[in-house]
């Protein structure tokens, strides 16, 4: 399986590419198809569906081993939420926190999972936070960026309806990785991120033809 293990702007953090992630890709599509979604959680702008049984069983000892030697450890990779996702909401019904960079947790040994099962959506876009030089929120800087982050929305007004997509006035993207078919990424849930959508894209709720992905957050041992 080819394994890339590469870094993210200033800070260096690691992304880890993983192609040809999935023994059996259309089989997980086909799974999918089936599958009941529900609205997502937590800000997400689509909705999602459990995975197969033993989606996580045969894929962790490889994320494991991959962790540990991107992210240092070499303690056990548990599992803390995972399913199957589809971004479909539409750009003029975003949320003000769907339309900016995101992290999904602040502490080190917290790591996120994407992997793309349709081969023609964007993929994943990383940022800086322009004021604060962040590439990262951990807890240390986590009531700095949130306050500057509240002060700049509070005066210049939140950013237009629409996924962020490249430079904006508060945030530089310092990375795009771009999605395969059947790729995967690890990167630390501290990293300012996104979903990479292009203006315009269609985003249908169907398994089939809409931005199919697993995503899942992990928490890698010391």
């Amino acid at each position: 399986m080819p394994l890339a293990i590469e870094s993210i702007g200033a800070e260096a953090q690691p992304l880890c590419i993983l192609d040809d992630f999935a023994p059996d890709p259309e089989a997980l599509r086909e799974y999918a198809a089936a599958a009941r979604f529900e609205a997502g959680r937590n800000h997400y702008p689509g909705v999602r569906a459990e995975l197969p049984g033993d989606y996580l069983a045969t894929r962790l000892p490889l994320i494991a081993e991959t962790a540990a030697r991107a992210f240092g450890g070499s303690g056990p990779v548990e599992v803390i939420d995972a399913s199957f996702s589809i971004v479909c909401t539409s750009a003029d019904a975003l949320s003000v926190p769907q339309r900016l960079p995101h992290v999904d947790a602040f502490t080190p040994n917290r790591i996120a999972l994407v992997h793309f099962l349709s081969a023609d959506h964007d993929g994943t876009a990383f940022f800086r936070h322009r004021s604060t030089g962040f590439e990262t929120v951990t807890d240390e800087r986590r009531d700095l960026y949130f306050r500057q982050l509240e002060t700049e929305l509070r005066y210049a007004g939140p950013p237009a309806p629409g996924y962020i997509a490249g430079d904006t006035p508060l945030f530089e993207c310092i990375r795009a990785a771009e999605a395969r078919f059947n790729r995967a990424l690890l990167y630390r849930s501290s990293n300012l991120h996104s979903g990479a959508i292009s203006p315009g894209a269609a985003l249908p709720a169907d398994p089939q033809g809409g931005r199919l992905t697993v995503t899942a957050f992990l928490s890698a041992g010391a």
